[in-house]
């Protein structure tokens, strides 16, 4: 767990995360890639400090890691003093959006080893999210991940809510079947 190749495997996980939470002013100033990166160099620059074990503590170490680099963005941009509170409001929000992923495939009749297996491919999830078409992606980000309404969605994305449950369900059919197709492929093998 403890080789920087491992944070790589998160970037499509971060990047969801940061999209969803970095203000829309700093995405048009500083792109959420830019974010990222600079969040992934200080994580291998660090990574003698992450102290877990798993995959689930990974994540968290590098969420929190993201939180600061977004905060330091937000204060760089605002001249402000640092505020505590806003790092812990981001910070909370990006761990609801993880578990919102995390539970995102996982029918209410799960297993729980089959919650546990979602939650431990959360990265082959979060890069499926990003594989989407923007306006699927944009719409399972904001109402799964978020939790926006479908009205709320509708708005925010200046579309009907049968275009956007229309976005929700084609998404959602997609994600489910490379899901699938994940699930069935020889272990160690394949190109990706």
């Amino acid at each position: 767990m403890s080789d920087p190749q491992w944070i790589a495997r998160y970037e499509p996980y971060l990047k969801m995360l940061a999209r969803t939470h970095m203000r829309a002013a700093y995405r048009a100033k500083i792109g959420t890639s830019d974010i990222v990166q600079q969040a992934m160099l200080h994580a291998v620059g660090a990574i003698g400090q992450f102290r877990g074990g798993t995959e689930a503590e990974l994540r968290a170490w590098l969420r929190q890691i993201l939180v600061r680099q977004i905060c330091h963005l937000d204060r760089d941009l605002h001249r402000d003093k640092r505020d505590v509170r806003r790092e812990r409001s981001i910070e909370q929000k990006l761990a609801q959006s993880s578990m919102r992923l995390e539970g995102l495939l996982v029918a209410d009749q799960a297993t729980p080893s089959q919650v546990a297996i979602v939650g431990e491919n959360v990265t082959a999830l979060a890069a499926a999210v990003e594989r989407l078409p923007d306006g699927q992606r944009q719409a399972i980000e904001l109402h799964y991940l978020e939790g926006l309404k479908l009205v709320e969605v509708a708005e925010a994305l200046g579309k009907t809510t049968g275009a956007v449950a229309g976005l929700l369900h084609r998404g959602m059919k997609q994600l489910r079947a490379d899901w699938e197709a994940s699930q069935h492929k020889p272990m160690g093998g394949g190109a990706s």
